[in-house]
């Protein structure tokens, strides 16, 4: 493997806790649709999906227009999610400063809108870290399809062994595997230590990534 010169980080549960909005958020929206009901744990499995590709795999046999349970969400989500409701994680800010310090380019492939990404990185204090955000909107293929990874090297000029994907989910370390780059799993987040155990490392502090 080459030296890394770019990390392609997921978002939600890598970065930023949002967990317990995305919960929230998708408890209303059955609750609102007349779905029926899920666990906490249920709908936290999904994250890490597009919107969109969520109603089949949550209510499999169940015919749910993707469209109408992303509107819903979305509409909701700006109820709940206020200020102070996402924060970092411990060490991430930290870490990525050193990075970007070290000539690493920073990007982030996340299942989130670009629109919601970028207001994140902007309220997180992330924009002067951050070099490119390809959203769930920028792609036509989700997670773990290697679309986002593949757009994000094309645009830099790296090769998939220039490239670490790192994330909390099995759909981010798939699209890493999926795209031939190296893979990171954090254990912190919305993901199971076992769900990830194919990635090429696993890490319980952002501070922990080995570059």
């Amino acid at each position: 493997m080459k030296e890394i010169k770019i990390a392609i980080l997921d978002f939600d549960g890598t970065l930023a806790d949002t967990a317990a909005v995305i919960i929230r958020t998708t408890q209303a929206t059955i609750r609102e649709l007349k779905l029926p009901s899920r666990t906490d744990d249920e709908c936290a499995a999904m994250i890490g999906l597009r919107l969109i590709e969520i109603p089949p795999v949550l209510f499999p046999g169940i015919e749910l227009d993707g469209d109408l349970y992303a509107s819903t969400y979305r509409r909701l989500f700006h109820i709940f999610n206020k200020e102070g409701a996402v924060t970092l994680y411990p060490g991430v800010k930290e870490k990525l400063e050193e990075l970007k310090g070290r000539g690493i380019v920073l990007t982030i492939a996340s299942s989130r809108s670009r629109a919601s990404l970028t207001e994140y990185v902007e309220n997180l204090g992330l924009s002067h870290l951050i070099s490119y955000i390809l959203g769930a909107d920028d792609v036509s293929a989700g997670k773990p399809d290697p679309e986002a990874v593949q757009k994000t090297l094309e645009k830099f000029g790296f090769s998939p062994d220039e490239a670490i994907v790192v994330g909390d989910t099995v759909f981010d370390i798939n699209m890493g595997r999926n795209a031939c780059t190296a893979t990171c799993g954090v254990t912190y987040g919305n993901g199971s230590r076992e769900s990830l155990d194919h990635a090429d490392c696993l890490i319980d502090n952002f501070s922990q990534l080995p570059l």
